[in-house]
């Protein structure tokens, strides 16, 4: 691990988050603004943000609840369902803030019921999103209750990604938030279309993290934490300089009462302190020289949009994240690696 006592980092982006909305989304916006100027903003609401009026209406009630004196830009995603129709993409590419369209599979986590159930079906959508350059953001993993839910990402890789670029091979993806040593090769492995998201979570537990002391369920989320294989091969994509890996924390803002519970969501919780997170991992693999251009630039250099101005500093300074923040009704939110010693504590 480095002595070094101080990171100053170009301002970075989060290319995968969760905001949620109303009262929620008052609560959680102001950890991410602290932290990262832009955001891709996930789109699986109820009912789900499938248009672009939708996606206009919910970036202005992002905007009206960023606070004063705080400066956050909220690029937007739209929905893919069955349905979503060709001039839907048109108009998201005019509206110049809608940046991606996403793919959740039908069922494969929070609030996807209402996702694509057979790709063929959106063959005309992804035929224009291919021609005109539009983003699609893929949750990569099979639904099918036979394949082991540690497999899933491994199976989507081979009965649905490769499949979907052999047909759209111009199509720019990114894999969101990827969890295995497979899909880090497989990333590796593509051409210049080809990214993915790596949140702070895989990159610093393995599945034990789990169950270690009895069962914690602030530390489940969708896809699952794999073994400790996978973490380590995440992390060494994340620190190898790779421009196509990139910062997405997948944030996922849940209240106590509906994570400690029989059935409890899928999420963590990471936007109270991402960056130290993220800092954590790449100062255990000796890599905080890598960590600008994970954070910083390989997402806006993929995207097609400028890289921030201005920074954020990190000094190497002891603390434990709160045990938890006031949420809604009265409940509350558990942060991860709440009460935890973390190492690296962002400055202002």
């Amino acid at each position: 691990m480095t002595s070094t006592m101080q990171i100053a980092l170009t301002r970075p982006d989060d290319w995968h988050l969760h905001l949620r909305d109303g009262d929620a989304l008052a609560t959680v916006l102001p950890h991410s603004a602290r932290q990262f100027a832009r955001a891709i903003v996930m789109p699986n609401l109820r009912p789900p943000v499938t248009t672009v009026a939708a996606a206009t209406a919910y970036r202005a009630r992002i905007l009206a609840a960023l606070p004063a004196g705080m400066a956050f830009e909220p690029l937007m995603t739209l929905y893919l369902t069955d349905s979503t129709p060709v001039d839907e993409i048109r108009r998201a590419v005019a509206s110049e803030f809608v940046r991606a369209v996403k793919l959740y599979p039908a069922g494969a986590t929070t609030n996807s019921d209402a996702g694509v159930t057979n790709l063929d079906r959106c063959a005309a959508v992804l035929t224009e999103m291919e021609r005109s350059g539009l983003p699609l953001l893929v949750h990569g993993e099979v639904t099918d209750s036979k394949i082991d839910v540690f497999d899933r990402e491994k199976v989507f890789i081979e009965r649905v990604l490769k499949p979907l670029l052999v047909r759209y091979p111009g199509l720019k993806v990114v894999f969101e938030h990827i969890t295995t040593r497979d899909a880090a090769d497989f990333v590796a492995a593509c051409g210049p279309n080809i990214a993915a998201t790596i949140t702070a979570h895989h990159l610093l537990y393995n599945r034990n993290a789990i169950f270690a002391g009895g069962l914690r369920p602030h530390y489940y989320c969708l896809p699952v934490l794999k073994r400790e294989v996978h973490r380590q091969a995440l992390l060494r994509a994340a620190t190898s300089g790779n421009p196509r890996f990139f910062l997405g924390t997948d944030s996922a803002p849940h209240p106590r009462v509906s994570k400690e519970v029989d059935g409890g969501c899928a999420g963590c919780y990471t936007a109270h302190a991402a960056l130290e997170l993220y800092a954590e991992a790449f100062d255990a693999a000796d890599a905080l020289h890598r960590l600008e251009a994970f954070a910083s630039f390989n997402g806006p250099d993929f995207y097609g949009l400028p890289r921030n101005t201005g920074s954020v500093t990190l000094v190497r300074e002891a603390w434990r994240p709160p045990a938890a923040f006031a949420y809604l009704g009265g409940d509350t939110l558990v942060p991860l690696a709440a009460g935890e010693l973390l190492r690296w504590k962002m400055r202002g």
